[in-house]
């Protein structure tokens, strides 16, 4: 027996826009990974995994709300939710880690611009 929610295949359309936007997302998530194990230092490597984790869920969240509005017959956007908390906590977090990888880097007298004065 199959779930209420789940009507039949989808249109040929709504296959085609979940794919490429399922896709798209995941070859963002790719590149941001390939970013992290490829740059050099810690602060040109925080740049992609987070630019990479963004518009791959962001592409992601679009997937999901083609394919279940189509599915459902009404508008999907409890996936929404998800994407605005990545949105909203994913930058806070970098500049977090940046904070505390720029303290640590002038503890130890590395090659880091100095302290803004208050």
């Amino acid at each position: 027996m199959t779930p209420d929610f789940i009507v039949g295949p989808l249109p040929i359309w709504a296959e085609i826009l979940t794919g490429f936007f399922a896709v798209l997302g995941a070859a963002f998530a790719a590149v941001g990974s390939f970013g992290l194990v490829r740059l050099p230092t810690f602060f040109s490597r925080i740049h992609a995994p987070t630019l990479g984790a963004t518009a791959g869920v962001w592409c992601l969240t679009i997937a999901t709300i083609v394919y279940f509005s189509v599915q459902g017959y009404s508008l999907f956007l409890h996936a929404v939710l998800i994407t605005l908390f990545v949105a909203l906590t994913a930058p806070v977090t970098t500049i977090f880690l940046m904070r505390a990888a720029l303290f640590r880097e002038r503890q130890k007298g590395g090659d880091v611009p100095p302290a803004a004065d208050d």
